[in-house]
């Protein structure tokens, strides 16, 4: 069978039909191979084309270009070793994804740039595609799985979740999931895709996590004469390992920075494996227009300056500035700043040739809006900086960092504080008591960096999912005014670097190896 007739016979499996000119650009493609691997190529171009969003079954020239383009990018992309080794994704530029409940798939919207003033509908889709997102998970848990028969609980306990709008009449004992809101003052209610109802937590038995207006539960009760559900068992829901998401996903860029294929991913991790001496030094609030602060930084490089194998990679997160930069703040001196930073860092000849800088910026730091995400630092801040550093990059809160094949997402937010504040029901102390336990249970499970009520903590609707952890990361970076704190959870590495100015704590981690170093500086006082 010629190429010609093989390309238009596996299109029409697929539902295509290639025009003549599609067909020409196809076998333009396909020649660069050698004849054993024609097969596998025209297989790599028909499934990118299912990617994209196709408006017609009727390919035509443009749409093939588009997707060879893409694939060119890719196979460039993991063709460059540093490229491929350490890469950055602002939040962005986060693919987007959305979840279809009838056909049971995730689908890129057709808006190719999502604008940052959404319409109200954009609003309602932000809670509507986090509840689907963590729905789809859910019905693959043994446990709440839909059961294909109408038979008994197993003695495993396993149950099935029912709509809110079914509780109506219903007696007994029944499990639901929903987004606890309060619409009304001082009573709050449990909602999903169909109808609400008012709940009573007073005596609900709770799992570890902080449970805050907007966060997604499952909850075991009952419907009182009244119209309220009384809840007896109050959790999250369940989390799925990351390599069942993942499996399931293929062909779904969810992080950022594109999809691998298996020969890349087995190269990358080969190549992972041998990276034992790669470390990240991570600091969070250097204070720029503080003395002290700028001593003790320059105590960390020059040790690391003198070290046979220097860090790979710096990340500085904000604040950067002891004050909030409000309305009263003067960018020119915070500029001067930057500018120093860069005049200290450049006098570290090791650092400067071998490692690489990030900066993420800080809540308080200079930007349009305390709004999530942040965009990264304003050039006008950075430019005095970017003179002395040559290998500097600035990226957005949070950012999300692919080293070979491997996902790290930071995120720097005082976000432990206005989690606690924000509780409805003080946190269960069954299993632990630890508040960054708590903090990273609530964030893993409900697949998001940020769960609080949108007047806490607003978000850009449309870029809502530039904060989700799903499949869930190998390491988070939560940088925290907090205590510093490391906590592995469920095979995820999670830490806390603390505050640097305040208390002198930072954070060497070895991603080879996952090994948290929590560091700090001798005789550090508190500030």
């Amino acid at each position: 069978m010629t190429t010609r007739k093989k390309i238009q016979k596996k299109c029409k499996i697929r539902g295509f039909t290639l025009k003549v000119d599609a067909l020409d650009e196809i076998l333009s493609f396909v020649s660069q191979f050698d004849d054993s691997d024609h097969d596998g190529a025209i297989d790599v171009v028909l499934e990118q084309l299912q990617l994209q969003p196709l408006k017609s079954s009727i390919i035509d020239k443009q749409t093939i270009q588009s997707v060879v383009s893409i694939l060119l990018q890719a196979d460039a992309a993991v063709g460059n070793e540093t490229l491929g080794s350490l890469g950055v994704c602002d939040a962005f530029s986060v693919p987007k994804f959305r979840f279809d409940p009838i056909k049971k798939i995730f689908y890129k919207p057709s808006e190719m740039q999502l604008p940052i003033h959404g319409n109200a509908s954009a609003k309602a889709a932000l809670y509507k595609d986090r509840f689907l997102l963590i729905s789809q998970r859910l019905s693959r848990h043994q446990h709440f799985a839909k059961r294909a028969f109408d038979s008994e609980m197993s003695e495993f306990g396993s149950c099935e979740i029912s709509q809110i709008q079914a509780l109506v009449g219903q007696t007994g004992r029944r499990w639901v999931m929903g987004l606890i809101s309060q619409l009304e003052d001082g009573h709050f209610y449990l909602e999903d895709l169909t109808a609400s109802v008012e709940i009573n937590l007073s005596n609900a038995k709770i799992t570890t996590g902080f449970f805050t207006e907007n966060t997604i539960v499952l909850a075991e009760g009952e419907m009182l004469l009244e119209g309220v559900f009384q809840v007896i068992t109050c959790g999250f829901p369940p989390l799925e390992d990351r390599e069942k998401s993942v499996k399931l996903l293929t062909g779904h860029d969810f992080f950022g920075g594109g999809i691998l294929t298996k020969e890349e991913t087995l190269r990358l991790t080969e190549l992972e494996k041998r990276a034992v001496n790669d470390m990240f030094v991570i600091l969070s609030d250097i204070w720029l227009d503080n003395e002290e602060a700028m001593s003790k930084l320059e105590k960390i490089l020059d040790g690391y300056e003198n070290q046979e194998v220097v860090p790979s990679l710096f990340v500085f997160m904000g604040n950067f500035s002891s004050h909030p930069c409000n309305l009263s703040f003067r960018p020119s001196s915070l500029r001067l700043q930057f500018g120093k930073l860069g005049q200290i860092i450049a006098a570290h000849q090791q650092l400067t040739k071998h490692s690489r800088f990030l900066f993420i910026p800080g809540p308080d730091d200079p930007g349009p809006s305390t709004v999530l995400p942040r965009c990264a630092l304003p050039k006008y801040i950075t430019e005095e900086l970017q003179k002395h550093i040559p290998n500097v990059m600035f990226s957005s809160n949070p950012c999300r960092i692919k080293f070979y094949t491997q996902e790290l997402v930071f995120f720097r937010q005082d976000l432990l504080y206005r989690m606690r504040r924000s509780c409805l029901i003080p946190p269960s102390t069954e299993e632990t008591d630890d508040p960054f336990e708590h903090l990273v249970a609530t964030i893993t499970h409900q697949s998001h960096l940020c769960p609080l009520p949108l007047i806490v903590q607003p978000i850009i609707w449309n870029y809502d999912h530039s904060l989700y952890l799903y499949p869930t990361p190998h390491t988070i970076v939560l940088g925290d005014r907090s205590e510093q704190k490391a906590f592995k959870y469920t095979g995820i590495t999670c830490f806390n670097p603390g505050s640097f100015s305040r208390e002198g704590t930072f954070v060497a981690y070895y991603p080879c190896t996952q090994e948290v170093e929590l560091s700090a500086l001798e005789d550090s006082d508190s500030m």
